[in-house]
């Protein structure tokens, strides 16, 4: 006979942190492979690995090595999923200039039926948005983050702390959430922070149909799957606001649910210990709009950055 479950399977690895600060890059990798397997519903049962690294004879290297390894095992122990096999490749350098320090890992979880999966974009307008888990991180997350990157062109500071045992509480949550039919969407909140997830949810069902996002034309609104948000948070200014947009704290997750089923979503948050705030609405109209409670930080429509998104490798292959 046949069997309605499924697995999910995730790939994170982020060599900017892990430059920084090897043990928490790998613990950092760790949750952020697994929490994406909860956010489909399913659970984490393990991981693999890739682990990158320049030469093992240089002993700054091989202490990044060995550090890297520390800081997998403690996420693992604390997740509650094992290692299953992987492997290690040293010597990655040009002219004795190693790459950057990559772990990457595979996280496998199983979900019990496959039609309860979630998916990561916004499903229907008039949804509520909420974020579960870290609202209000002491450390903001733009040490190693792409806003960093992108703007000040390094990797100054640190890469952002992690509470694994909170984190393990969110992906359980997840996982309970899913299989009781509470979420219509969960994403994590990763590379680019809370604003590059908000436009990836916008456009993920506009991106699952697609052929050729260059050359097709998809005009905003529902019929194409492009929608839009609407976001009220704390307010902040000046680098606050830059953080709370662009930083890339973990153990959050952005989630959207049926109006009807938010109350149940936030009573089992709070059976598990989890942050859960509303924060606003899926839109028909594609516009991202955030602001607080006295202004608006922006409003901008999606179609222009959804095809910056869509056809960025394609360019980049061209030049």
């Amino acid at each position: 006979g046949g069997s309605d479950r499924a697995v999910a399977l995730a790939i994170d690895g982020n060599p900017w942190f892990t430059a920084l600060d090897p043990r928490q890059g790998a613990r950092l990798a760790v949750a952020e492979a697994t929490r994406n397997v909860a956010c489909t519903g399913a659970r984490p049962l393990g991981i693999t690995n890739c682990l990158n690294f320049g030469s093992p004879e240089q002993p700054d290297r091989m202490g990044q090595f060995v550090a890297a390894v520390a800081g997998m095992g403690e996420a693992c122990r604390a997740l509650g999923v094992p290692v299953t096999g992987g492997n290690v490749s040293f010597y990655n350098e040009t002219d004795g200039t190693p790459i950057l320090p990559t772990p990457v890992i595979g996280a496998l979880g199983l979900l019990e039926h496959a039609e309860a999966a979630v998916p990561a974009g916004f499903r229907q307008p008039g949804d509520t948005i909420l974020l579960l888990g870290a609202l209000e991180p002491d450390d903001p997350g733009l040490g190693g983050s792409a806003w960093v990157r992108c703007l000040h062109g390094g990797r100054p500071g640190a890469p952002p702390a992690i509470d694994l045992e909170a984190e393990a509480a969110l992906q359980r949550l997840l996982v309970a959430a899913a299989a009781a039919g509470l979420l219509r969407s969960a994403k994590d909140c990763s590379d680019g922070g809370l604003a590059v997830a908000l436009a990836e949810a916008c456009w993920a069902r506009a991106d699952a149909g697609r052929t050729d996002a260059r050359q097709a034309t998809v005009p905003p609104g529902p019929a194409t799957g492009l929608l839009g948000a609407r976001v009220t948070l704390p307010a902040a200014a000046g680098a606050w606001r830059a953080a709370r947009l662009f930083g890339e704290a973990p153990t959050r997750v952005l989630a959207s649910a049926a109006p009807a089923a938010v109350a149940a979503l936030e009573e089992l948050a709070r059976a598990h210990g989890v942050a859960c705030r509303r924060v606003g609405e899926v839109l028909g109209e594609a516009v991202l709009e955030v602001r607080d409670e006295a202004a608006t930080w922006l409003r901008e429509p999606l179609e222009p950055f959804y095809r910056g998104w869509a056809s960025a490798l394609a360019d980049a292959l061209e030049r």
